[in-house]
């Protein structure tokens, strides 16, 4: 069986040392913002749309990748991790299709969401997690991670 695999981006946003994170309706779970790259994008741009699409706010990547001396080419924000997610298992083992998700942090300078995107989730499901509440929440392990590094990242950039 092939695997399709598909690039997508996620941002972790961060506010005055908290990371927003909303219910997927589908998944049953809470990620910040993200989607699929499309053709013309590249994946920092991807996650900086899915950003504004869904929460409405303008983010600024949090990014210290090093220069490089290439008069022919352009450098690009690195990603703070890149993950292979299995997206269509089957029963047998067998994985139909997989997302290569570029992970990357950034800030937000106000924790008003409004989505502008269509079919983009409400405000409501919508929630500002602080370390403390991270810690103690039953999020899934490597979405805790990811905000607390993100809001670690944000505290030392600031």
């Amino acid at each position: 069986m092939e695997t399709t695999r598909h690039f997508t981006a996620t941002v972790y946003i961060v506010n005055e040392g908290a990371v927003a994170l909303h219910q997927h309706e589908r998944l049953g779970i809470e990620i910040p913002p993200g989607g699929h790259v499309d053709r013309d994008e590249l994946p920092h741009e991807a996650g900086l749309r899915e950003v504004a699409e869904e929460t409405g706010l303008d983010a600024e990547l949090l990014d210290d990748t090093d220069p490089v001396d290439a008069p022919d080419g352009e450098r690009l924000p690195d990603p703070r991790h890149q993950m292979l997610y299995d997206i269509n298992v089957h029963g047998d083992g067998g994985v139909g299709h997989q997302h290569i998700d570029h992970i990357y942090y950034a800030t937000v300078s106000s924790r008003d969401i409004d989505p502008n995107g269509d079919d983009e989730a409400d405000p409501e499901v919508w929630t500002w997690y602080d370390a403390a509440a991270l810690r103690e929440s039953d999020l899934d392990p490597d979405t805790v991670q990811f905000s607390l590094e993100a809001i670690g990242v944000a505290a030392s950039a600031d």
